[in-house]
């Protein structure tokens, strides 16, 4: 299906397609047709690199360092910041057609079409384009990111002559230090320029290829990059290769005659470290070359297909009766996959390695959208996630020392592990972070049931968090424990008392950490836990503070908070949102209102810790007041929505998150896609529609499908099986694929369930009031009859 005028995409339920070029969405699309695997990201820039909106190839932590400023400094504030570079771009391959270079802003360009195929794994492109001088030529190109080999990306790029001989001229490179666009530094979304970051160390060629070797300037870390070339085409083809400090060259050089094609194989290796000699770094990425060539272009596309397809056979997630929606939270889930499938103990950040936004750091954004999908469908992929929170445990020691706390206080945003956050109300002062990550522990060995991951991961990481709360929190003359001067998940309100968000959350960690040390009290006593620490967490978890407003019949978001003044949304025109760059924050800290889901997302991912009228009154309040400021907010109001029966709403905000990037409703997708809002998206369906929650009875479902559609399945695993579950209007089909039999709830009904599917009808829902928005700030409607 072509697209529309206002989309850039076609729908279709398996591909993303360009059919034709449009300059103006040129940087959108380099993100959503960025591939990665964690480890290597390259963006959908052109294969002769411009025109580009900005060009970008990424190693996942791999950074520079940058002096942060302030007006006035202050203790406990951190020194310098870390931002993602582009590295030696190694996607470029230039062609000259009888010495016109192909370039799309000249000569005339008859066709043009890409398409990113969600099951192979592939970015392809097909052009026909007539050079100024009126020479035909068509190209094709196909390029993907190993999801088996860590280290490689490989290119097949094809040139065949249309009208008339010519002579056709290849040159494939490696580009280290690229001149980048200038950045807005004004929006604080946005990330830093870093001038000629990589500083050349060695460089060498061979017949087919190059290598170059780097090192930044002020972090210390080391990159090689390198390529090699299988090229295929007629005879008296020529094949050379230079190579210079920042640049490495292999060029091709062939006349074709009309109707035969000049054929190039580029492979491509890349590392990085911080710890590795020039030789050993150099050894490294042309051994992982070897294998490559090795495993030859058909092996690679043949590896990526398969690993795909045993993705997909847990992870898909099917939608009848809204294309557009199917299609979006199929890239969704394929992007959350490419962000952490081999990222190996490194962060997983919040663009993944899509673009530079944010200048590439993790956030707790991983913890609390990511993982939980992860450890769903790619289990091992969540594992490390963690175990690289646990890498970086002595730098979150050390940060916690520095204020004056007992455990771990983890960064709010960072890519090694040192806190990068200049702004101190937002960053340091959210601790909730620690939360996050400790319900990230817990829902991993749920969903996994890996007791030896919790022994060897898991508890230090939920000890070190509880510690912190401890030291955080005190016990006032009531005798309640509370967590005051903090900032919860919601910017637009910072430094407060008793954030219900962070108090709920530090009591399940509080909780969960007594409970997991008693399980492992060995592992947990090297540690130094003991049981009068384990009473002490158990104790503050039991008297934590949370703040209800009597009167109005609702938790107030933080102490105080339902006094404020409200916002005057009527009076703030569209053009002043996102409001973060139109208002001084102190106005925004002292009034009601909400960048993103704070309490409503307490309510998600704590529902335990509210009945079923307090969540009813709670999201009605709190949605007259969320302007979604932040793509982190639809999914959850999605999924809470659907708990409290407004199904057509909530199935407004999954369209929201699903296609946030595929329709750019953000206007910033040219800076990299959306992770967490692309895996909110699966946990709007799965937990939203498919009312899916962990107790400790286990998996629970409560499905309800929205009137728009007819039929949602989805898989995920469930400590060491494969569940299907398919819903439909009336009834909801429960299907073990494969592990041995298991117990779950259905609408509150327990069901075994073994070789035959279970079918289960769905209870009538209750009629319930409808819930008001900020004013002009809903979602657009997409229910029928709207």
């Amino acid at each position: 299906m072509s697209p529309d005028p206002g989309r850039a995409f076609a729908v279709e339920p398996w591909v993303v397609r360009e059919p034709r070029l449009d300059l103006d969405r040129m940087g959108q699309v380099e993100s959503v047709f960025a591939l990665s695997n964690g480890h290597i990201g390259l963006r959908g820039n052109l294969d002769e690199g411009e025109p580009h909106a900005m060009p970008g190839t990424y190693l996942n932590s791999f950074y520079e360092r940058r002096p942060l400023p302030y007006a006035e400094g202050g203790y406990g504030y951190p020194e310098s910041g870390q931002t993602i570079i582009n590295v030696t771009n190694g996607k470029l391959i230039r062609l000259l057609v009888e010495d016109e270079p192909f370039d799309l802003r000249y000569g005339q360009l008859r066709r043009h079409e890409r398409v990113l195929d969600l099951r192979a794994g592939t970015l392809t492109r097909e052009v026909e384009w007539a050079s100024p001088a009126g020479r035909m030529v068509r190209v094709r190109s196909t390029r993907l990111v190993s999801l088996t080999q860590r280290a490689i990306a490989a290119i097949e790029y094809e040139v065949e002559v249309l009208d008339a001989p010519a002579l056709l001229v290849l040159q494939s490179e490696l580009v280290a230090n690229e001149q980048l666009p200038s950045r807005d530094e004004a929006d604080p979304r946005v990330e830093a320029a870093l001038t000629d970051p990589l500083v050349a160390e060695q460089h060498r060629c061979d017949e087919a290829g190059a290598t170059l070797l780097h090192r930044t300037r002020r972090s210390g870390l080391r990159v090689a990059a390198a390529m090699d070339h299988e090229v295929h085409g007629p005879e008296g083809v020529k094949v050379t290769s230079e190579a210079t400090e920042d640049i490495g060259r292999t060029t091709v050089i062939a006349r074709l005659e009309p109707g035969q094609t000049l054929r190039l194989v580029k492979y491509l290796a890349y590392g990085w470290s911080s710890r590795r000699s020039l030789p050993a770094l150099h050894d490294q990425v042309r051994a992982a070359l070897a294998a490559a060539r090795y495993t030859a272009w058909e092996g690679l596309c043949g590896e990526q297909r398969a690993y795909l397809d045993d993705f997909w056979q847990t992870a898909d997630v099917e939608i009848d009766g809204d294309a557009e929606l199917q299609q979006a939270v199929r890239l969704a889930v394929f992007h959350v996959l490419q962000a952490g499938a081999r990222a190996e103990r490194r962060a997983i950040g919040a663009k993944g390695l899509t673009g530079e936004g944010y200048d590439g750091h993790t956030f707790w954004d991983t913890e609390t959208f990511c993982l939980p999908v992860l450890s769903h469908l790619a289990p091992d992929a969540a594992a490390d996630a963690l175990r690289w929170r646990q890498s970086i445990l002595p730098l979150a020691y050390e940060r916690a020392e520095q204020l004056g706390l007992k455990g771990a206080a983890f960064p709010w945003r960072t890519i090694r592990g040192q806190e990068c956050s200049g702004y101190w109300p937002a960053g340091t002062a959210a601790f909730h972070i620690n939360a996050d990550i400790a319900d990230a522990v817990r829902r991993h060995v749920a969903a996994t049931g890996d007791v030896v991951f919790e022994r060897e991961v898991g508890l230090e990481l939920l000890v070190a968090t509880a510690r912190l709360w401890r030291s955080l929190g005190h016990h006032d003359s009531a005798g309640e424990f509370r967590i005051d001067g903090v900032t919860g998940p919601d910017e637009y309100t910072a430094i407060v008392d008793n954030n219900v968000y962070t108090n709920v959350m530090a009591q399940q960690n509080l909780r969960v950490a007594a409970d997991t040390a008693a399980r492992h009290a060995r592992a947990a006593a090297k540690l130094g836990v003991n049981a009068e620490e384990m009473a002490s967490w158990r104790d503050a978890a039991k008297s934590m503070r949370i703040p209800f407003d009597e009167v109005l019949g609702v938790h107030p978001q933080a102490e105080g908070f339902t006094h404020h003044q409200v916002w005057d949304f009527e009076n703030t025109p569209p053009e002043k949102y996102p409001l973060l760059l139109h208002v001084p924050y102190f106005d925004l800290y002292r009034k009601q209102v909400i960048k993103q889901a704070d309490l409503v997302l307490a309510m998600q991912l704590r529902p335990d810790a509210f009945s079923p009228e307090q969540m009813r009154r709670n999201f009605a309040y709190y949605e007259a007041l969320t302007v979604r400021d932040s793509s982190l907010s639809a999914c959850t109001q999605a999924v809470v929505a659907a708990w409290t029966g407004h199904l057509d709403l909530a199935y407004d905000y999954l369209a929201e998150a699903a296609l946030v990037d595929l329709d750019d409703l953000a206007g910033n997708s040219d800076h990299g896609v959306h992770i967490a809002s692309m895996a909110g998206t699966w946990t709007a369906v799965v937990a939203g529609f498919g009312g899916m929650r962990m107790d400790d009875g286990g998996i629970v479902f409560a499905p309800r499908l929205p009137p728009a559609l007819s039929r949602i399945s989805f898989g995920l695993k469930w400590q060491g099986r494969l569940l299907r579950v398919e819903i439909r209007p009336d009834e909801a089909e429960y299907r073990l694929v494969s592990g041995p039999p298991m117990r779950l709830r259905h609408h509150g009904e327990p069901l075994a369930l073994a070789d035959e599917p279970q079918v289960r009808p769905i209870p009538a829902l209750e009629p319930v009031e409808p819930v008001e928005q900020p004013y002009g700030r809903g979602p657009k409607a997409r229910h029928p009859g709207s």
